[in-house]
This record gives structure tokens, sequence and C-alpha cells, in this order.
């Protein structure tokens, strides 16, 4: 089993929380997918996973399938911002798949739970 460190964002209070989660295994969901917030310590909460990274720091992609880093040559979007109309880059990200090598995983609150977020994490 791996350990993530969690950041779940609440658009209701336009707050972030992080925290570290262990003995959970999240492998084989991908970027979109709604999960109970029960799994991570949140009871009440429904989450969705919208993004991650791995250890190296690449992130999570929706449009690139599977878990391995993939090459790929982007015009804007996850990885990359460009400057100047018209610039691309080659950059380095991870599929929508989470996999044994992703260590933080990004959650909105879809449905918020009775108890503030603060009080559970602590």
């Amino acid at each position: 089993m791996a350990g993530y460190i969690c950041v779940v964002g609440d658009p209701e209070t336009g707050l972030t929380h992080q925290f570290e989660v262990e003995d959970v295994d999240f492998r084989g969901r991908r970027l979109g997918e709604e999960l109970d917030g029960d799994s991570i310590g949140l009871p009440g909460y429904t989450l969705k996973l919208t993004g991650g990274s791995d250890a190296a720091g690449r992130p999570m992609r929706a449009d690139v399938e599977g878990t391995q880093p993939t090459k790929l040559l982007s015009a804007g979007g996850t990885g990359f911002r460009p400057t100047k109309d018209g610039e691309r880059k080659r950059i380095t990200v991870r599929g929508n798949q989470i996999g044994a090598e992703t260590s933080q995983l990004n959650f909105a609150v879809v449905e918020s739970g009775d108890t503030p977020i603060d009080e559970l994490i602590e």
C-alpha cells in the first residue's frame, strides 16, 4: 500500500487543505472519478479526483492514457503554460491513471459533510 499527500480544495469556502494519508491504495483510479471521502478520513464528503503528480513533480494529464511518464509536444495545458503565441515545448507528464509512482493527489469537494474539514484532519 502506498501513502499519498492529499490536497483537498473546497470551492464553497475557497480553502485548500493538505494532509498525508497512509494505508490507502488508489491505484487504477482515473482523473475525473468521484470518490467517497471516508477513504481518506473525510466521512460524509464526496470528492472528485482532479489531478496529481509523482515524486519528481511530473503532473498527471487527463488527455494521456495510462500511468507511465510520456513525452509530448505541448502548446499549453497541464504541465506547460506558453508565454508567446504559437509557443510549443516538449514536456514529460504522467497519464490519467494513478500508479505506484503517484505521490500527490488533488481533490475537489463535490458534496460537503456535516463536519468542517479542519476538524476532521486534526
